[in-house]
C-alpha cells in the first residue's frame, strides 16, 4: 500500500475502504472523493458514494464483465476501474460479489439527482424560457445606482442617508466606495463616530460631506481625539466640532496643533479663549487660512481697528474671520462714513457684520426721514446698533421710529 493510503488510514483510523488500492497520486485526484466528508461518514456510506458516482460516470458499465480486462489508455496510463486502480481483496469473484451487494444497498433516490448539463448540450425552447439570467454588472458606469443592489456597502450607506448622487460627482470617490467592505472598513468607523458624539440621524450627512474618513487609519483617528482631550476640550466640545467640521478628524495632530497655535498667536488669545473660538466655529481648524489672514489685515490696516478691538469682535463673532472682504468693507464704510458711528461703538456690537446691508440702509434712511437718526450715546433719543439691526420690523417702527409699519413699507417703495 502506498504512503498516501497509509496517511488516509492514519487520519481516519476507523475507515477501511475494503478493496480499493490506489497506485498513484494522479488516480487519487481523479477519484471523486473531493466533495465527500470522510470524517462524518461510515464505511458503507463511502462505498455507496463511490459507487453512485461511478455508475453515473460509467452508466453503460457492465458489472458482470471482467473489469480487470479493460485495456490501458492510449496515453500509457490506466483507466478508472481497471486492475491497477481497483483490485478486489481476495480474488475477482469476491470483488464482484461485494460490488453487487453495494449496488443493492444504494437507494434509488441517489440516482434521481440529475448531473449538471454540459454547455454543449442542446435544450428545448421551454427549458430555455425557464432559465433566469441576472443582469451582469457594467464594466464602466457614470452612476453608482447600477451597483447599489450588488454592494452591501452601498446598500447600507443609502440606508444611513448617504447621498450617493453627490458623492459620484466627486473625483475618485465612487471607485473608493466600491472597494470598501462594510464589515472591514465601514462598521468600525461608524461606531467610532457614534462614540465621538455624532448623532445617528447626522451620520448620513456626515459621510456625504466626508466619505474619506472611511479610509482613515483607526489608530490615527483615536490619536487625534486624544490630542483634543489633552488640550482640555470637553466631550461635548469635541462632538460639536466633529459634527460641525466633518474633515476635522482627517487632519493630523501636527496640523491641528499648528492651527490652534496660529489663532492663539495672531489674536493674542489665551488657551481658554482659543478653545471657545474654534468650538463655536470649528471650520477655522479645517478651512484655508488665507481668508483669515486677509480679513485680519483688512481690519487692522484698511478699517483701522486696534488689536484689542479685533480680539473682542472675533471672540463675539467668529464668522468675521471668514466673512467676505467685500461685505466687511462695504458695511464698515456705510456705518462709519455715512452713519457716523465710531470704531468703539462698532466694536461693542460686532454682530452688525452679520446683518444685510440693505436692511441697515433702509432703516437708517427711514429714521432720517422721520428725524430720529441719532447714534450718539451722549445725545437724547440714542439708537444703538443692536436695536437698529436686531429688532423686527413692527417693533422697529413703533418703538424706535415712532411710526407705523405701513409708513415704513410705503417708504421702502419709493427708495
Amino acid at each position: 500500500m502506498s504512503s498516501l493510503c497509509h496517511c488516509i488510514c492514519y487520519r481516519w483510523p476507523s475507515l477501511r475502504i475494503t478493496g480499493l488500492v490506489f497506485s498513484s497520486y494522479q488516480e487519487i485526484k481523479m477519484f471523486p472523493l473531493a466533495s465527500y466528508s470522510l470524517r462524518s461518514r461510515s464505511v458503507a456510506d463511502v462505498h455507496r458514494c463511490l459507487l453512485t458516482q461511478k455508475l453515473w460516470r460509467f452508466k453503460n458499465y457492465n458489472l458482470s464483465s471482467s473489469a480487470t480486462d479493460s485495456p490501458p489508455n492510449k496515453g500509457g496510463g490506466t483507466a478508472l476501474f481497471t486492475e491497477s486502480s481497483l483490485l478486489l481483496n481476495a480474488n475477482h469473484d469476491h470483488g464482484k460479489t461485494e460490488l453487487y451487494s453495494l449496488a443493492k444497498d444504494v437507494q434509488p433516490a441517489a440516482f434521481d439527482v440529475v448531473p449538471p448539463l454540459s454547455p454543449f448540450e442542446e435544450i428545448s425552447e421551454e427549458e430555455a424560457l425557464q432559465i433566469e439570467a441576472s443582469p451582469s454588472l457594467p464594466p464602466t458606469s457614470f452612476t453608482l445606482r447600477d451597483y447599489v443592489d450588488r454592494s452591501e456597502t452601498l446598500t447600507k450607506l443609502v440606508l444611513l442617508g448617504v447621498d450617493l448622487s453627490k458623492l459620484e460627482r466627486r473625483p475618485n470617490v465612487a471607485n473608493m466606495l466600491l472597494r470598501l467592505d462594510f464589515d472591514r472598513d465601514v462598521k468600525e468607523r461608524l461606531l467610532f463616530l457614534k462614540d465621538v458624539g455624532v448623532e445617528d440621524d447626522l451620520l448620513g450627512a456626515f459621510l456625504t460631506r466626508n466619505p474619506f474618513i472611511l479610509t482613515e487609519n483607526m489608530e490615527n483617528l483615536q490619536m487625534r481625539i486624544q490630542y483634543l482631550q489633552s488640550k482640555k476640550f470637553s466631550k461635548g466640545d469635541i462632538s460639536r466640532m466633529v459634527s460641525g467640521a466633518p474633515y476635522l478628524l482627517n487632519f493630523s495632530v501636527e496640523r491641528l496643533d499648528n492651527r490652534l497655535g496660529f489663532y492663539q498667536k495672531e489674536l493674542g488669545l489665551n488657551m481658554q479663549k482659543t478653545r471657545d473660538l474654534v468650538t463655536r466655529l470649528p471650520k477655522l481648524l479645517t478651512g484655508s487660512l488665507e481668508p483669515v489672514k486677509e480679513n485680519l489685515k483688512v481690519c487692522r490696516i484698511e478699517l483701522g481697528f486696534r488689536d484689542n478691538e479685533i480680539q473682542h469682535m472675533v471672540a463675539k463673532v467668529p464668522k468675521l474671520l471668514l466673512a467676505s472682504k467685500k461685505k466687511v468693507t462695504g458695511l464698515f464704510d456705510y456705518l462709519h462714513n455715512t452713519m457716523g458711528i465710531p470704531h468703539h461703538l462698532i466694536t461693542k456690537f460686532p454682530q452688525v457684520f452679520n446683518a444685510k446691508f440693505l436692511r441697515i440702509k433702509d432703516r437708517h434712511l427711514f429714521l432720517e426721514h422721520v428725524g430720529r437718526a441719532q447714534y450718539d450715546p451722549s445725545q437724547p433719543n440714542y439708537i444703538s446698533l443692536d436695536k437698529l439691526v436686531a429688532t423686527p420690523d413692527d417693533v422697529f417702527c413703533t418703538e424706535i421710529a415712532k411710526a407705523t409699519l405701513l409708513d415704513f413699507e410705503e417708504f421702502q417703495k419709493i427708495l
